[in-house]
């Protein structure tokens, strides 16, 4: 079994969102894949069957399976080369890798404006030391938090005991306006319950971020900035109920499963 390292949504080795990629020539126990993934120790690792059309893709954090994993698609894209078709739990991808840059056809996650009374949201403000909580809404997996300004967002240290506790399954999307040129928003994305305090690059938090940018900013071309320590950068196209995701990659490692 062929395992690599790569780095997603960066042009730079060490930057980015590291994914791990596993290709497989049978579809293997949901077991032992996720074992794999906490050994790796990645936000993600992507698992692919190769034998197949489309090929059956899944993904696993160090602790949970997810249904939806930007990084690592394009990740498994990146190392498998030309136009991909994968078979998930989010429906049929289809992605093309040209070059060191990945295009990925996602389902678009319209985020639902939630009220700040609601149950267990609460918590949110003393969670969010810093951030003035300018909206909010809940995407297929987080709460998403719209803050006052994009350095409220680059400096903001949450309570990671809190956010693990949101009714979501995995945390809490932070973003503003961007305060750079070459980017209309920044991100910064927690998602504890499932084993990431804070994942350098989100693919899937994009799906929700691009249809709620382009509402407010007038456009369905944006370039978003997450703004982790590693940091990563994510163009999107919205077409309908999709959203093309595209980001360059680099493989770090590659090598050989031997269990």
């Amino acid at each position: 079994m062929r395992l690599y390292t790569v780095d997603a949504f960066t042009g730079e080795a060490f930057r980015g969102n590291p994914a791990g990629v596993v290709l497989l020539d049978a579809p293997a126990s949901p077991r032992w894949m996720q074992d794999v993934a906490a050994e790796l120790g990645h936000a993600d690792t992507a698992f692919v069957v190769t034998t197949a059309e489309p090929k059956p893709l899944r993904w696993f954090t160090p602790v949970a399976e997810v249904n939806l994993c930007g990084h690592a698609t394009l990740a498994a894209t990146h190392v498998l080369g030309g136009t991909q078709v994968f078979d998930t739990r989010s429906g049929e991808l289809r992605c093309t890798a040209d070059g060191d840059r990945v295009w990925m056809d996602l389902p678009a996650d319209v985020p639902v404006p939630l009220a700040g009374d609601e149950p267990g949201l609460d918590v949110l403000p003393p969670a969010l030391p810093g951030v003035t909580i300018e909206e909010l809404a809940r995407t297929s997996d987080d709460v998403l938090v719209r803050a006052a300004d994009a350095a409220q967002v680059r400096a903001v240290e949450p309570d990671l005991t809190v956010i693990a506790g949101l009714p979501a399954p995995c945390g809490a999307v932070v973003t503003a306006e961007s305060d750079r040129d070459g980017t209309d928003f920044v991100s910064r994305v927690f998602a504890p319950a499932v084993g990431i305090p804070e994942d350098p690059v989100t693919g899937s938090a994009h799906c929700a971020l691009a249809p709620y940018w382009a509402a407010r900013l007038g456009r369905i071309e944006l370039t978003g900035e997450q703004a982790s320590r590693r940091g990563g950068i994510v163009g999107m196209q919205l077409r309908g109920g999709r959203v093309t995701l595209s980001g360059q990659a680099v493989t770090v490692t590659r090598g050989e499963l031997l269990v």
